[in-house]
């Protein structure tokens, strides 16, 4: 019992050690980068936690971390499988499009145009998803290249149908679908000065079924399982080329997601000014936030302060790249101390195990000497 304790004990200071070894290189290696460029770092810092702690602001991150999540959702099943989804970006864009088209055609009460403009972006994000996995169990296709290219398909196919006269319409500079009816406008949490999305509510519940899937579900071991080691899950009875399906599929469903609270919260249509960049940003923050719900919702709400607190740094004078680099230099900091961390525990641990049987070897020798 006193072994089982020590050894919890000691996971939970290597699990404690991993963000705080990165919070501390993070910080150092920012704070150099930042007095590189002739400015102070800690001035720095005192602009971003003042202009961070307004309730403007912390209403704006989390609005901005809702699809960041969402994203690192998508992304996070795939690494769960040990697949590489770098469509995101494309799959969510695409699930906006057609979601955004079948909405502004729609003239039905709020409780059914809802639920269809978003099972319809999470269909087609899945079928755009599903198209990688199926090249990569029946042609051996790698998901990075299928899923870069349908990423530029994507793109072509929403720039062919966003034209006016097509499934678009010109509204001054800009090319938007219908715009959505107010019946298929999403609710809002009051908050002052401005209300929060209500799709914050979709991406809690999104999470939660995530850790319970992979977590509490056969599923979930399966999928972690071939992840780990195919050869070892096909031993096991595991279809490995459904699994790959399946969570290509489901990924690209959590991707359509991502689009959904600009589109009922924001825009009301997809136009040619709609977000891109938050699937490659969704992998970061999977990263960031080591594939955990918490972890990740933790990392988004990060990546929301840090691009509020871009614009105050930008107005103090500091280089506008200055948030970017930090992004960037948390990302690598994380990944580098986790691993650091777990080879050391990994060390640890084997060496206790030699410890051990070296001792029992001792007992065993003694009672065959006093034998």
């Amino acid at each position: 019992m006193s072994l089982a304790k020590k050894f919890d004990k000691n996971k939970l200071i290597l699990g404690l050690a991993a963000p705080l070894l990165a919070i501390v290189a993070a910080v150092a290696v920012t704070s150099v980068i930042i007095a590189i460029t002739g400015k102070d770092p800690f001035h720095a810092y005192q602009v971003m936690a003042d202009y961070g702690s307004k309730s403007d602001s912390q209403v704006w991150i989390i609005n901005k971390a809702v699809p960041y999540y969402l994203s690192a959702l998508a992304v996070a099943i795939g690494f769960r499988m040990n697949l590489f989804n770098i469509g995101v970006d494309g799959q969510y864009r695409i699930a906006a499009f057609f979601a955004a088209v079948v909405g502004g055609a729609m003239t039905m009460p709020g409780f059914i145009q809802i639920p269809v403009i978003i099972i319809t972006a999470m269909v087609v994000g899945a079928i755009w998803a599903g198209i990688a996995g199926l090249l990569k169990v029946t042609r051996g296709v790698n998901e990075v290249i299928s899923t870069i290219m349908l990423n530029a398909i994507g793109g072509s196919i929403i720039g062919y149908f966003l034209q006016d006269g097509r499934l678009g319409k010109k509204e001054g500079n800009m090319i938007h679908t219908p715009v959505l009816p107010d019946s298929a406008h999403f609710f809002e949490i009051p908050t002052q000065p401005k209300p929060i999305y209500g799709f914050v509510v979709i991406a809690a519940i999104a999470g939660l079924a995530y850790w319970f899937v992979l977590n509490r579900t056969r599923f979930g071991f399966d999928l972690r399982t071939v992840g780990q080691s195919e050869s070892a899950a096909a031993a096991s009875g595991v279809n490995v080329k459904r699994m790959v399906i399946t969570s290509m599929v489901l990924s690209g469903a959590t991707a359509g997601l991502v689009g959904m609270p600009t589109l009922l919260g924001v825009s009301y249509n997809y136009g040619t000014d709609f977000p891109v960049g938050i699937g490659f940003t969704g992998i970061a923050i999977a990263l960031l936030g080591r594939n955990n719900p918490i972890g990740m919702a933790l990392a988004a709400l990060l990546w929301g302060f840090l691009d509020r607190t871009s614009t105050q740094l930008e107005f103090e004078g500091y280089a506008q790249e200055v948030v970017g680099v930090v992004q960037g230099v948390i990302v690598l900091c994380v990944v580098i101390a986790y691993e650091v961390v777990r080879r050391y525990g990994l060390k640890t641990q084997q060496r206790k195990v030699g410890e051990e049987l070296a001792a029992q070897a001792r007992k065993s020798d003694k009672a065959e000497v006093s034998a």
